[in-house]
C-alpha cells in the first residue's frame, strides 16, 4: 500500500500529531514519562487512535532504519509550520528538497566559517554591551529570549551581510505566540503578569503577519560589508538562474525564513540550556574560562584558535545530549514497512524520540549527569552509532549543524570571559515539550560582571 501525503493541518488542528500528543506532553515531566514507557515497551511505543497510528521509537537501530537505510520511505513531517517557514527547504521533501538544498550547501562548508567569524564576533560584542547594562541595573532577564536575539543577529550579519533591522525581542515574542500556543488548542490560557489570559487565533494570525514581514525588512536593511560570498548571495543567484524556475523571489523569502527562525532557535535553545547547566556546575564554567585564557590569553579569539577550545566544544555537545532542541524527529510512512517486528502501515506517523535515545542508560553512563568528558575523542569513539542525534542523521541532517556549534562555542567563550550568568529560577528547570525542547516558564537569569 502507498499513500500520497501533503501537510495541510495547523499545529493545533485535530489531525496534527502535536494536538494528538497534547495529553502526554502537557504532563509535569513529559520526557520522564516517555523514557519510562520506552523502557517498558522495549523502545517502541505504539499509540492507536481512532483514525491514526503513531509509533514512538527510541533505539539507535530505529533511527538508522528511519533516517538512513530506509530513508526514502519516510517523508518529513512538519504539520502547521508552513506559516513559519513557507515552502522552504525545511518543509518540502523528495527531489524538490534536493534541488533546493543544492545551491545553499556551499554556504555551510567549513571553509566558509572563517569568513563568517568576524561577523559572529560582532554580534556577540553587541550582546556583551547589552549584558553590561543588565549587570549594572541588576534586572532579571529571560535567557532564551537573550540567546535567540543573539542568534538572530548572527544570522543577519554572517549569512545575509545585513545589519539586523528589526527588534528581535518583539519578533521572538510574536513567533512564540504561534509555536507555543496554537500547537495545543486544548491549552488556551497563558499566564500574563500572574493572570490567566486567553490567547486567540487572531493573536496567532497577527504574529504570523509580523513574521511574514521580516525577510523583506532584512533585504532592505543596510549591508555590513557588501559581501558577495554569503548565503543570501547564493539564494539570489539561484533566483536569477533561468534554469531554476522553482527558485523565484518567494522561494528566497521562504528560505530566509527557515534560517531566521529554525537557524536561530536551535542555536538559541542550546546556548540557553548550556548557560543553565554551567550555572549549576561552576567548576565547568571555570574550566572554560581557563581554557580560553590558555588558548587566547587576554585577547579575543582568532579563527585559528577556535578549534583548540576542545572543552568548550564538549560542553556544547553535552548540552545537546541532555537538552536536544529537536527532541523528536517525526516522519510519515509512504509505504508499508516493518521495524523490529512492528508493522508500519502507509500513513502511520513514526517518531524518533531523540531525547529518550540521549538519556538511555544502555548507551550512556549515568545519563542524567552532566559530563562533558563523555565527548572526549577517546570516549566518543566507543559511542554506539545513532545514539546521539542532535542534528538528526542521514540525508536530512541539519545543514547548519556545524555552524551552530561554532556560534555557541564562540558565544560561551566570550560571554563567560566577562560575565557570570546566575540562574534565578527553580532548580531543576522544567521542560516544555512543544515543537522544540523549551524550558517551561523560561530561564530567568541575573548577570554579574566580572571585575
Amino acid at each position: 500500500m502507498t499513500v500520497a501525503y501533503s501537510p495541510i493541518h495547523g499545529l493545533g488542528e485535530e489531525q496534527s500529531i502535536w494536538f494528538k500528543l497534547t495529553p502526554l506532553l502537557a504532563r509535569e515531566n513529559p520526557m520522564q514519562i516517555l523514557m519510562s514507557l520506552s523502557e517498558r515497551y522495549g523502545g517502541i511505543i505504539p499509540i492507536n487512535l481512532k483514525n491514526q497510528r503513531i509509533l514512538l521509537l527510541s533505539e539507535p537501530a530505529h533511527a538508522e532504519h528511519m533516517l538512513v537505510s530506509n530513508f526514502d520511505n519516510y517523508a518529513k513531517y512538519l504539520e502547521g509550520l508552513r506559516p513559519v517557514f513557507g515552502r522552504s527547504m525545511i518543509t518540502v521533501d523528495g527531489a524538490l528538497w534536493q534541488k533546493l538544498r543544492m545551491p545553499q550547501q556551499a554556504a555551510f562548508h567549513p571553509q566558509m566559517f572563517e569568513v563568517y567569524f568576524p561577523y559572529l564576533m560582532s554580534a556577540i560584542e553587541s550582546k556583551m554591551a547589552r549584558w553590561a547594562q543588565v549587570a549594572a541595573s541588576g534586572e532579571t532577564i529571560e535567557m532564551v529570549e537573550e540567546t535567540w536575539t543573539l542568534a538572530a543577529e548572527m544570522v543577519c550579519k554572517a549569512l545575509f551581510d545585513r545589519e539586523m533591522p528589526f527588534n528581535p525581542h518583539f519578533v521572538f515574542k510574536q513567533v512564540k505566540t504561534y509555536t507555543d500556543v496554537v500547537n495545543h488548542k486544548s491549552i488556551r490560557l497563558k499566564h500574563v503578569r500572574g493572570e490567566l489570559v486567553e490567547i486567540t487565533d487572531e493573536d496567532a494570525a497577527k504574529a504570523m503577519k509580523v513574521w511574514g514581514s521580516i525577510p523583506e525588512m532584512v533585504l532592505g536593511a543596510d549591508t555590513v560589508d557588501n559581501r558577495k560570498d554569503t548565503l543570501l548571495g547564493l539564494l539570489e543567484k539561484a533566483e536569477a538562474d533561468p534554469n531554476f524556475p522553482e527558485f523565484d523571489h518567494g522561494q528566497v523569502i521562504d528560505e530566509m525564513k527557515q534560517y531566521l527562525w529554525a537557524g536561530t532557535e536551535t542555536t538559541a535553545l542550546t546556548l540557553a540550556w548550556c548557560l543553565y547547566l554551567l550555572s549549576q556546575h561552576p567548576e565547568a564554567m571555570e574550566r572554560i574560562r581557563a581554557e580560553v585564557r590558555s588558548v587566547c590569553g587576554d585577547a579575543d579569539p582568532e579563527w585559528n584558535q577556535v578549534q583548540q577550545l576542545s572543552y568548550t566544544r564538549m560542553v556544547i555537545q553535552e548540552t545537546m545530549r541532555m537538552f536536544p532542541p529537536v527532541w523528536a524527529l517525526i516522519r510519515i510512512a509512504k509505504e508499508d514497512d516493518e521495524i523490529e517486528g512492528h508493522k508500519v502501515r502507509a500513513g502511520d506517523k513514526v517518531v524518533m524520540l531523540t531525547y529518550v535515545a540521549h538519556h538511555n542508560p544502555k548507551y550512556w553512563d549515568e545519563p542524567e549527569r552532566f559530563d562533558p568528558e563523555r565527548f572526549a575523542p577517546e570516549r566518543a569513539k566507543k559511542r554506539v552509532k545513532y545514539s546521539y542525534l542532535p542534528f538528526a542523521a542521514g540525508k536530512r541532517s541539519c545543514i547548519g549543524g556545524a555552524l551552530s556549534q561554532i556560534e555557541n562555542m564562540l558565544a560561551v567563550a566570550q560571554l563567560l570571559r566577562r560575565f557570570t550568568p546566575e540562574f534565578a529560577g527553580t532548580v531543576p528547570a522544567n521542560i516544555h515539550a512543544t515543537v522544540t525542547l523549551c524550558p517551561k516558564g523560561g530561564l530567568p537569569f541575573r548577570i554579574r560582571e566580572l571585575k
